[in-house]
């Protein structure tokens, strides 16, 4: 069997500093990875939450008694480094979900990349795409052009890695180089794979180019994802490659929970519906509504959360179904989860991140609880 053709299933820490001990979630998400014999665990590579800040309050999400900082996100490369320390013997593979191309130079990125490559043995995945305005506008990096700046740093950090340690220069808009060295070796003649989080057609037949894996994060529905699978393999025949040598991913968000009632409870919760915001305006009106940030709204691609207070965050959730909710995530029992997911996979995906948004719940301990069905879930998926 080929590597594209198992099913595989990752998670993603949201990476954000908790009470306690700084490292507890990223303990917690180890070992449960671990024990769900998870295939990898991977960060976010954020400065800004995807959540409103103005509505991370206990009255309103339960994980913001642990939680205190919407936007207290950890560095994912020093984050993953550390849990790399802690990782000799699970064998996880570590990774990027997803890093900027703009905001970090492509030079740094292709050294800690290649820096978490060789002391995790061979694990790191480097998770790449043209980010979000959230993460740039805010700290002076341009956002003009991101999957122009996008290609450009993916060519820096493919022509470093294969320098072998000779000078490079390279004429570029956005990134030049002038004789520019780069000697970290590769671990046992391997770089890391490049995962590119790609959504639109030009993004797509860059993945279909250079990506090791395609790794959409943005919701869509099965047939979409379909559509947008063979486009990208499309685009890897087109540049010679072997189109099924391309690893079909996706990050899902997951919501699942004790009880029946549980799981409702976390779909109508604020949380949940204020996560709406961050999903496009096409998918909006397939549930006959119109985002509230317009017509045209791109999602999170857009979308500044930090500028959005309480009471504009509250009346706007208040606009979100329960059925869009379902849409955007994949909600249920950890049978229901599995049955929703292995629909994907009878479409072309073979490999699933999955992040747990059940501690949305109002209630911490039912939040924190949801953890269990969590890991039955991972534990379902390897049988796909």
């Amino acid at each position: 069997m080929r590597k594209a053709d198992r099913f595989r299933t990752g998670i993603l820490d949201l990476s954000l500093q908790p009470r306690i001990a700084p490292d507890l979630t990223l303990r917690a998400n180890r070992l449960l990875a671990a024990a769900g014999k998870a295939d990898s665990l991977f960060l976010p590579d954020h400065l800004t939450g995807l959540l409103p800040g103005s509505i991370w309050h206990p009255r309103h999400i339960g994980a913001a008694r642990l939680i205190p900082r919407a936007n207290a996100h950890y560095d994912p490369w020093t984050a993953l480094g550390y849990i790399a320390a802690q990782n000799s013997l699970k064998r996880l593979r570590l990774g990027v979900g997803v890093t900027d191309a703009g905001r970090r130079n492509p030079a740094v990125t292709a050294q800690a990349a290649a820096t978490l490559h060789l002391l995790s043995r061979g694990r790191a995945i480097l998770g790449i795409g043209p980010g979000e305005r959230e993460n740039n506008e805010p700290y002076g990096v341009p956002w003009n052009a991101p999957v122009a700046r996008f290609e450009e740093a993916l060519a820096t950090i493919r022509l470093l890695w294969e320098s072998d340690g000779r000078p490079v220069t390279r004429d570029s808009e956005y990134f030049p180089l002038h004789d520019a060295i780069f000697e970290i070796p590769p671990y046992r003649g391997t770089r890391p794979e490049i995962w590119i989080g790609a959504h639109g057609p030009r993004m797509l037949r860059l993945a279909g180019r250079y990506a090791d894996a395609w790794f959409p994060a943005y919701p869509q529905p099965v047939p979409e994802y379909r559509g947008s699978l063979e486009r990208m393999r499309t685009a890897a025949s087109d540049a010679g490659r072997d189109p099924m040598s391309v690893t079909p991913a996706a990050m899902l968000f997951v919501i699942t929970g004790l009880t029946r009632a549980h799981i409702d409870e976390t779909v109508e919760s604020v949380g949940a519906r204020a996560f709406g915001l961050c999903i496009s305006a096409d998918m909006w009106a397939r549930h006959g509504i119109e985002h509230p940030l317009g017509s045209h709204f791109t999602g999170i691609q857009d979308l500044l959360p930090q500028l959005l207070d309480e009471d504009t965050v509250l009346s706007y959730a208040e606009k979100v179904p329960g059925s869009l909710v379902r849409d955007y995530c994949v909600t249920g029992t950890p049978a229901e989860v599995e049955e929703r997911i292995a629909e994907l996979r009878d479409n072309g995906l073979r490999y699933a991140v999955l992040v747990d948004l059940s501690t949305f719940h109002p209630d911490i301990k039912r939040g924190l609880a949801a953890s269990i069905p969590f890991l039955r879930v991972l534990r379902r998926l390897r049988r796909l």
